[in-house]
Formats: C-alpha cells, structure tokens, sequence
C-alpha cells in the first residue's frame, strides 16, 4: 500500500505530523492508512503510511512490525521504495517512504496494451534485480502483483509494500514459511497448498505471472471459480500466446514450474540468455544508515521526547484540490465506462467518478442512495465512511469515500476499500451508482494514447 499519484492539500484544514504536512488519503487497509505528505522545510514529497498501534498490540503484530521496519530501512535499492524514516505518537506509527509520481505499471498496459518484448524484458529485469537483492538480506515479498509495481517519474520500475513481507525470524524449523497470502492470480501452487514453501521460489513464481502479463495483455491463469482457478495454477496449465519468441516460451515455462524442487532459481533466471540480453545491472551505493529512529520508537521507555502530536490546524470545511498532474494520471478514472472493465484479472480496491454537482449535494445523494442497501453514512466534512449493516465474507463492507476538488464546480469522488471484501465492494458500488446516475458527470472520452506512464515528459 505505497504511494501512487496524489498529492494536494486539503483547503484551509491542514493536519501536521512533525515536520511533515499530511494531505489526501493514498490508500487504507486493515492496520494502515497511507497519506501525502510534504515536508514543511524541504519541500520534498512523500508518502506517510500510518498505523495503529492499538490494532498492532490487539493483533500482536509490534514484534513483527519492529522487525520489518528495522530490514525495510536498511534496504537501498533503485528499484524498490525507499523508506526515510520512522515516528510515533501516543497511538500511532508513522512511516515516510519515498513518493513515487509515475502510477502503475500496469495502468500502462491498461491504456496501450501489451509491451514487446524488449519492453517487457526491460521491467522485468528491473523486479528480478529488486526481489534478488531483498532475498540477499532474508526479505521476501509474498505478494508481487500488479498493484504493487509503480513507475518514478523517469519511468523506473519501482517494488512497492516489500513491508509486508515474511522476514527470517517467521520461518519456522523446516526452514518454510507457513502463511497464505497473496492475491489468487499471482500466486505459487505450493503457498495454496499451504504445506509450507520457499519465500524466495513462491517470489519467482509470481515474478513470472508478470513477465506472462506483461507481453501477453492477460493473465496465464484465469477462471471465475476459484477452485477452477486453483486446479490450473497446481498443474502450470496456460499456453503462452504465438508472439512469444520461443526463448521467451522457455524462460517462462521454467518459471511457472508447479513443482519448487525443479522450478529455475533466480540465480539461474539472471544467466538465462533471454533475461541478460540488454542488461545493465544498476550501479548503487550502500549509504550508513540508522535504526536510531526505529529503535526509539520500539523503546520500553518511549518518552515524550521520542513523540510525534498530530496537529490539526483548523479552517471551515473544504474539499481537496486536485492539480493538473493528478488530472491526468487519474484520467482513465474520468471515463465512467472504464470503471467495471476487468482488466487482466485485477479486481480493483478503489473506483471514482466525477460530478458538477456541489458537494453537499454528492455527499446528500449518496446518503440517499445508500440507505436502502444496507449501509451506514458517517460525514467529517468532506470524506464520508459507508459502514455495512450485515456481516459479509471478510467482516463489515466498509468503504472510504472522499469529494476531490478537480477544477471550479468539478468534483472527483473516490470510493476505496477500507474494510472487507472487495467483490461484495464492486457489486455494492454497481448498486449504488444506479441511485447516482443523475449526479454523474460523463467527460468526454480522453485519448490515452498521448499519455505515457511518464507524465514529467
């Protein structure tokens, strides 16, 4: 849950974390909401992920936490998030990572299609050096996919969320992890069977779920069942697409191993000849860095002088102010046709839409239209939480909602994902727009073609 594009300060009510000004919400999950933020003496953005420590104690995750933060800030690589520093306050963590302005890879090929080849290989080169190297320092990620691959502003692959991944101090005596995770699509038939598995080849595994997507346009493995689903993963069952060159077919296929035992090893991956054709390995120093920051905030004896305070300076509520950048970055978001397509198989934790309408009449519209399916309304200003009366899957459907200021009388309204799961999010939001047909703005079709992933070009 790292930064993508973003930023934008929130009217006259600002909110100060240390010396860090915090803006819009970037994403949320379970134990963390990621922020925009700017540092009030550099000027520099980045992206505050905040936790609470409430939930972490509950969960007994600070151990975990600590020891995450701790491996996560002494990795400096060009092609994974860097994080800067660590703070706390009374209840929460504070944790500043570099901001990263090019969005996701994938919206990419979303908007242009499949890469060729020589493009393809370019990125993926780039993730095979970021997880090879978290690897060599006993980090795995668990989680590769789609949304955690973003883009800097000169169009550098960045790794986001290696935050949550499994550290040594979580393999167990047989020398496997033991934790399901990762999203059904990308991940390695060994972590479904959870009979314990190899961080670094499961890491792989999905490493070649992306390279497959990134040349094809889809994904290897794709089924609405979710057994159906598993049953393809467990036997490798896919058939690469006639462009492929056959070097390609090979690499992937050796990849995409079911079994562990025999599938290539990353070592091996980077002396294959497919991957080494036009391959520079980044030139990096290994700066000192500090734990003091980490080991402060962890300490038994956290005294006032190691504290943060969350100040809010207070202004008449306002909706956020979206610049020109974020306009476009967010572009495919003006579409609303654009807003169900299933896009190789990503099902997305957020979705918005746009309207001329003012916001207290958005905010009005969808008390109205939510009401009646079931769900809860609570406003602080111009963010809304749409609570879930019934229990679904994964708990309470929760969702975030915030009215974002794109020009004079246009607003953005996004819905995210905070809580529960995120079909039962898509089928509520489906139910929901049909109440807010009469308030939805429809731009006229933008043409992405004269959009790169790069906006600073």
């Amino acid at each position: 849950m790292t930064s993508r594009s973003g930023q934008g300060s929130s009217g006259s009510s600002r909110t100060r974390v240390g010396k860090y000004e915090l803006g819009r919400t970037l994403g949320e999950g379970n134990f963390a909401k990621v922020k925009f933020a700017r540092h009030v003496e550099s000027g520099e953005n980045v992206a505050i992920k905040i936790l609470d420590k409430e939930k972490l104690l509950k969960h007994k995750m600070i151990d975990q936490i600590k020891r995450e933060i701790s491996t996560m800030k002494l990795i400096r690589h060009p092609n994974v998030i860097r994080m800067y520093e660590v703070m706390a306050s009374k209840t929460k963590i504070y944790i500043v990572l570099e901001f990263v302005t090019g969005g996701e890879l994938f919206d990419k090929i979303a908007r242009s299609g499949r890469l060729k080849e020589d493009g393809a290989r370019k990125y993926f080169q780039q993730l095979i050096c970021a997880v090879d190297y978290c690897h060599s320092r006993g980090v795995f990620h668990r989680d590769l996919k789609p949304e955690n691959l973003l883009l800097d502003a000169n169009g550098v692959l960045k790794v986001s969320d290696f935050g949550l991944s499994a550290l040594p101090q979580q393999v167990r005596e047989d020398g496997l992890l033991h934790t399901t995770c990762g999203t059904p699509n990308y991940v390695a038939p060994e972590v479904i069977h959870n009979k314990g598995y190899d961080g670094a080849k499961a890491d792989l595994w999905s490493c070649g779920v992306i390279l497959f997507v990134l040349m094809a346009g889809y994904l290897p493995f794709e089924e609405t069942n979710l057994t159906a689903l598993y049953k393809k993963i467990y036997k490798a069952e896919f058939t690469s697409p006639p462009w492929f060159s056959s070097s390609a077919k090979k690499l992937i296929n050796r990849i995409l191993d079911p079994n562990p035992a025999t599938r290539i090893t990353i070592a091996e991956v980077i002396e294959n000849d497919w991957f080494k054709k036009g391959y520079k390995p980044p030139v990096f120093e290994q700066a000192s860095v500090s734990l003091d920051d980490v080991n402060s905030i962890f300490s038994e004896s956290l005294d006032s002088q190691n504290l943060v305070v969350e100040r809010r300076e207070e202004g008449h509520a306002a909706p956020v102010t979206m610049n020109a950048f974020e306009l476009i970055s967010k572009s495919q978001g003006l579409n609303l046709s654009s807003l169900f397509e299933k896009q190789m198989g990503l099902v997305k934790r957020e979705t918005r839409f746009t309207s001329k309408c003012s916001a207290d009449e958005i905010i009005s519209k969808i008390e109205k239209a939510a009401g009646p399916l079931g769900f809860d309304v609570k406003k602080n200003n111009c963010k809304l939480k749409i609570q879930g009366e019934k229990t679904g899957r994964k708990g309470h459907l929760s969702v975030a909602t915030e009215i974002l200021e794109v020009a004079p009388s246009l607003y953005m309204v996004e819905l995210r994902k905070s809580e529960g799961d995120t079909l039962e999010f898509h089928k509520f939001y489906k139910n929901l727009a049909t109440g807010l047909k009469d308030i939805v703005w429809k731009a006229e079709p933008i043409d992405e073609g004269k959009h790169d992933a790069n906006p600073s070009k």
